[in-house]
């Protein structure tokens, strides 16, 4: 297994993630969402289809400590909960960059171009990350 293979599945479950964010309303609280705002089983699907693939691949190599968070990312988008599903997928990217750090795996210069690009979209997705309320509250 390759670093570029994980990423790609770490790629894919941020889609899913900015997908379902998309439809939700503008404030919504962070553990629960309405019941008709929940993802679609499509995506469900889709989003445990790439968490299985990646777990299989992982077994014996350096990345199947990444198994864990990936379990909790798939189980809080199940329900709907975005905080949930984020955290952990930017606890994977943390993850990977230690692995490299310590020599564990070697990350290229375009997938390191690609984990920066993850991890932003992932926070522009946080709620509370976004660019028109910036200095909202900050008086006059």
């Amino acid at each position: 297994m390759l670093t570029a293979e994980v990423l790609d599945a770490v790629g894919g479950l941020t889609s899913h993630i900015k997908s379902y964010a998309a439809k939700l309303p503008p404030i919504v609280r962070l553990s629960t969402v309405p019941s008709g705002v929940k993802p679609t089983f499509e995506a469900v699907d889709s989003y445990e289809n790439l968490v299985s693939r990646l777990r299989r691949q992982s077994a014996g190599t350096p990345y199947k400590a990444l198994n864990e968070s990936l379990v909790s990312s798939l189980e809080a988008f199940e329900v709907g909960n975005l905080l949930g599903a984020i955290q952990p997928l930017l606890s994977t990217l943390d993850h990977l960059e230690r692995m490299q750090r310590d020599k564990e795996i070697a990350i290229g210069r375009m997938d390191e171009m690609r984990l920066k690009e993850y991890r932003a979209a992932l926070h522009k997705v946080l709620p509370g990350n976004k660019p028109e309320l910036d200095r909202a509250g900050g008086g006059m």
